[in-house]
C-alpha cells in the first residue's frame, strides 16, 4: 500500500529566482515533491520581488551576504517557527542551509519533538582560505559538524562527499544525488547567431566557463588553461557566463574575451550549447551542478576528478578528468581538448547520453525514501505518526541524535 503523502517544512536561505546551485536544486526538489502529492511549506528569507506568500509558505526577514550581494541569509526566527508549527504541525523539517534560519529551524523542531533532516550543499569551511581567512576553517567545520549531526540524516550529493565528511566526524549521511533538466539543457539549442556575436565561426573552438566569478572558483587556472589552449588554437574564443566579485578585474585584464554576465533559463541553455569545451577548475565544490549542465548540453568537459565530475565523468569516455588540485594536469587536459576538437565532440555526445539518466524524477524519489524513513523514526508520543516503511537501521532515532 502506498504510504500517505507527507507534510514537509523545507527551510532554506536561498531559492529561485536566485541563481546558484543550492537555489536551483531546492526549487526542483520542492516542485517534484509537490507533483508527487506531498504538502510542502517553504520557509525562506523574503526576496525583493516577493508579493504575498503562496499557500502556507512563510517569508521572513533576511540580510545580504558579504561578497554575495545577490544572496541573503535568514535571521534567527525560532519563535515564529514555533508558532507556525504549533498551529500547523509538519511531519518532517528539512534544513537545506546552515545559516541562522536553518539553525532556528532545528531548535524549533527539537522543542516540538519534530523529526529533522538537513542537506549539505556548500563547503563554506573550504572557502575561507580563498578570502584570507584560513584560520576560520576549523571553527566553520566544527559549526557545520554540530549543525548536521543533530539531525536524523544529512543528505549529501555523492559518495566521495560522504566519505570526506565521515572522515571529518559527520554522521548519519545519506547520498541523494542532484539532477539536471535535460529538456532545458540540450545540444539542439546551439545558436550560430550567438556564436557570431562571439566572433566565432562554425569551426572556431569556443571555450566556456559558467558559474560564479569569485576567488573560490580558481579562475586564474581557467585563464591559464585557456591561454595555453590558444597557443595551439590561436582562433579560439573564451566565453565567461556568470557574475561575481572577480568579474570586473578579469574583464579589465582580458578585454578580448567575452563576458556574457548572468544568464538564466533558455538564454543560459543557448550559451552552454553554443560552446565546445567546458573548463571547470574549482576545487571547492560540494557537487558542481554546472558540470552536469554542461554534459547535458553536449560539451566536452575538462574538470578535476571529484564531486559531480567523479560521479559522472569517465576519463576519455565522456569527458576529461585531471588529478584533483593538480594545476599542471588540468592544463594538460585542456591542451588535449584544443588539439583534438573532434574527440571532444565525441566525448560531448556521450556526455549527453550520460546526462539523460540524471533526470530529477529519480532524485526526488530518493529524497522521498529518506524522508519516509526519518518520519518513521519519530517518537509517536510526540504526535508524529510513522509514515512509510519501517526503520532499516540507517537512521538514528531523534532522541539519540538531537542534543
Amino acid at each position: 500500500m502506498k504510504p500517505k503523502p507527507l507534510h514537509l517544512a523545507i527551510v532554506t536561505e536561498t531559492y529561485p529566482p536566485e541563481v546558484n546551485g543550492v537555489a536551483m536544486s531546492c526549487g526542483r526538489m520542492v516542485e517534484g515533491l509537490r507533483k508527487r502529492g506531498h504538502t510542502v511549506d517553504l520557509i525562506r528569507p523574503r526576496q525583493a520581488h516577493d508579493g504575498e506568500p503562496a499557500g502556507h509558505d512563510l517569508l521572513l526577514r533576511g540580510l545580504g551576504i558579504p561578497n554575495y550581494p545577490e544572496l541573503r541569509f535568514g535571521l534567527p526566527a525560532t519563535g515564529k517557527l514555533l508558532r507556525s508549527w504549533r498551529a500547523r504541525r509538519p511531519d518532517l523539517v528539512v534544513a537545506v542551509t546552515e545559516g541562522p534560519l536553518g539553525w532556528s529551524a532545528l531548535r524549533a523542531a527539537r522543542k516540538l519533538g519534530l523529526p529533522a533532516i538537513s542537506e549539505f550543499h556548500t563547503n563554506f569551511h573550504s572557502y575561507s582560505q580563498h578570502y584570507g581567512m584560513a584560520w576560520l576553517q576549523r571553527p566553520l567545520r566544527g559549526y557545520l559538524r554540530s549543525f548536521h549531526n543533530r539531525n536524523l540524516a544529512t543528505l549529501v550529493p555523492s559518495e566521495d562527499v560522504r566519505a570526506s565528511l565521515e572522515g571529518q566526524g559527520f554522521g548519519h549521511l545519506e547520498v541523494v544525488a542532484r539532477g539536471v533538466d535535460t529538456t532545458l539543457y540540450d545540444p539542439a539549442k546551439r545558436d550560430a547567431e550567438l556564436r557570431a556575436g562571439w566572433h566565432a565561426g562554425p569551426d572556431t573552438l569556443v571555450v566556456a566557463y559558467v558559474g560564479r566569478m569569485a576567488a573560490e572558483k580558481n579562475l586564474p587556472l581557467v585563464q591559464r588553461a585557456y591561454q595555453t589552449m590558444r597557443q595551439i588554437r590561436p582562433d579560439s574564443r573564451m566565453v565567461w557566463v556568470g557574475d561575481g566579485p572577480e568579474r570586473a578585474d578579469l574583464q579589465a585584464a582580458h578585454p578580448e574575451q567575452y563576458f556574457a554576465g548572468m544568464q538564466r533559463g533558455e538564454a543560459l541553455a543557448r550559451h552552454y550549447a553554443s560552446a565546445d569545451v567546458f573548463l571547470f577548475g574549482s576545487t571547492t565544490e560540494t557537487y558542481g551542478n554546472v558540470t552536469i549542465e554542461a554534459m547535458a548540453s553536449g560539451l566536452g568537459v575538462v574538470a578535476y576528478d571529484y564531486a559531480a565530475a567523479r560521479a559522472h565523468v569517465r576519463h576519455n569516455h565522456n569527458g576529461l578528468l585531471a588529478a584533483f588540485d593538480d594545476d599542471d594536469d588540468f592544463v594538460e587536459q585542456a591542451c588535449y581538448a584544443a588539439r583534438y576538437p573532434n574527440v571532444m565532440r565525441e566525448l560531448g555526445s556521450v556526455a549527453r547520453l550520460t546526462a539523460e539518466h540524471l533526470g530529477w524524477e529519480s532524485i526526488v524519489q530518493r529524497f522521498e525514501e529518506v524522508a519516509y524513513r526519518a518520519v518513521g523514526h519519530a517518537d509517536p508520543a510526540d504526535g508524529d505518526p510513522a509514515a512509510g516503511s519501517p526503520a532499516d537501521g540507517k537512521l538514528t532515532p531523534a532522541a539519540a541524535t538531537l542534543p
